[in-house]
């Protein structure tokens, strides 16, 4: 109900080379059967909707190595949105309000919608996850919080083509097998964990790095002799110790055969598109492995998660505070896209609205968050004053978190910042001070002509 109420929040267009390039990807499945995106990107190029510096020369004059164009991105997000493109389809065929095209407005807003839905149900999955790991108090207002509180709102709502929506999906997802999957690590378990990261690598690549979470826990529980979520419980010696490894390594390759055949269908893409089976062999350059911005991407004033997000130190806050084997495994995934993210030569993702390669620890901040939330909450209603008076303080502190990303959403929308980078003097002035005198014509704007925000197309690159 909630989520049909917000619906005529959702912005439901494409600007970016990234949207296009994988609403592209269905586009040409759905209507073309094929990985050819030329009459994809020809048509968003001659509407003047993808007209960022360098749009023809990369897309429309580059090829593969099989004679087609360039394609970044993946076909998780095609897969993801397909119910919702099928549905436009039949409804615009039936109709006939539309011309069934692919390209027309039904498409577009069924892949919006689609990507706003999955968030949603991030959110609910992710507050289900922290319920099951620190119990009732606490994970409705973190889920509340960590959607108004990053990014997730702005992908969400503002800008729903990009992929970022459904990573943080897919991650809710794998998360969530992963806590139920660790209690009996039965291969039946294993090779749907398996297929759950290969939906990840589909989504976004760099999401895969998040398995290393249950890697490790899996790696512990195979190394333990007792205790929750080992398999081996009751295990001592001799026979039953070489039934235990075999047990593992049946569980590990189970595990690795789910990953291998979820991932046949952006296998077989890439094969088609690229002429063998992996991205394109350039996007490597673009990667430093030993993470040379591993720090900046945190820490930066100007681009770091923790600045434009400060609403995510609390969670992680949380998560070490909980000094658990699974608070453990979450802390490892949140350092691999760290890690990833700080490899990347565009580590700035300057002009996009805050570290959006973040929004996928969606789940992980629920959880931190709802963890803090809980020891406050439950440190106050034992009557201690000092840890009732720190309750009071975090909540105001979510709440300053939460209005900080939407003042920022605002001020990005309405060009008073920087898109490039924090400038955060400045933006903490526009938040506190300007803005809260905007918001209810801000408002209005958005829900009533929202085409205000919209930037001015550029001129046409020369060809």
């Amino acid at each position: 109900m909630l989520f049909a109420v917000s619906l005529p929040a959702v912005t439901a267009r494409l600007y970016s080379s990234d949207e296009v390039q994988y609403f592209s990807y269905l586009r040409s499945l759905w209507f073309d059967r094929d990985v050819s995106f030329e009459n994809e990107y020809r048509y968003f190029y001659d509407h003047d909707i993808a007209q960022s510096p360098g749009y023809h020369e990369t897309f429309l004059e580059r090829r593969t190595e099989t004679g087609l164009r360039f394609n970044y991105g993946t076909i998780g997000c095609a897969l993801l949105w397909s119910p919702f493109y099928g549905a436009a389809d039949l409804w615009t065929r039936a109709t006939g309000g539309a011309e069934p095209n692919g390209f027309s407005t039904p498409y577009i807003r069924a892949v919006a919608y689609g990507s706003a839905f999955y968030a949603f149900l991030a959110v609910l999955l992710s507050i289900r996850a922290a319920r099951s790991v620190v119990g009732e108090r606490g994970p409705f207002a973190a889920g509340c919080a960590v959607w108004l509180g990053t990014p997730l709102l702005f992908y969400m709502y503002v800008a729903p083509p990009f992929s970022h929506a459904c990573s943080a999906f897919g991650v809710a997802v794998f998360v969530s097998v992963w806590l139920q999957v660790r209690r009996t690590w039965s291969a039946r378990g294993a090779f749907a964990l398996g297929l759950c990261a290969a939906l990840l690598a589909m989504i976004r690549e760099q999401d895969v790095f998040v398995a290393l979470g249950p890697a490790v826990d899996f790696t512990w529980s195979a190394l333990g002799t007792t205790g929750a979520g080992s398999w081996t419980s009751g295990v001592r010696s001799g026979t039953k110790r070489v039934r235990r490894v075999t047990s593992g390594v049946g569980v590990a390759l189970s595990g690795i055969a789910g990953v291998v055949i979820g991932y046949l269908p952006q296998l077989a893409a890439y094969n088609s598109l690229n002429g063998y089976p992996g991205p394109a062999s350039h996007v490597a350059r673009k990667m430093f492995w030993h993470a040379p911005h591993a720090l900046q991407v945190l820490f930066s004033p100007a681009h770091g998660f923790f600045f434009w997000t400060p609403l995510a130190l609390l969670a992680i806050a949380g998560l070490a505070l909980m000094r658990t084997r699974v608070a453990t495994c979450l802390l490892i995934m949140s350092a691999s896209q760290v890690y990833v993210a700080g490899s990347v030569a565009s580590w700035t993702v300057a002009g996009a609205f805050g570290q959006r390669r973040f929004v996928g620890l969606t789940i992980i901040l629920v959880i931190g968050l709802a963890a803090l939330w809980n020891a406050a909450i439950t440190a106050r209603d034992h009557s201690q004053t000092a840890y009732g008076a720190r309750s009071y303080v975090l909540s105001a502190l979510v709440i300053l978190t939460v209005w900080w990303n939407i003042a920022l959403m605002a001020q990005f929308a309405t060009g008073q910042m920087d898109r490039q980078r924090l400038e955060p003097a400045r933006n903490v002035y526009n938040a506190f001070v300007t803005l809260p005198l905007q918001t209810p014509s801000l408002i209005y704007r958005y829900l009533m002509e929202r085409e205000s925000f919209y930037r001015s197309t550029p001129a046409k690159d020369a060809r």
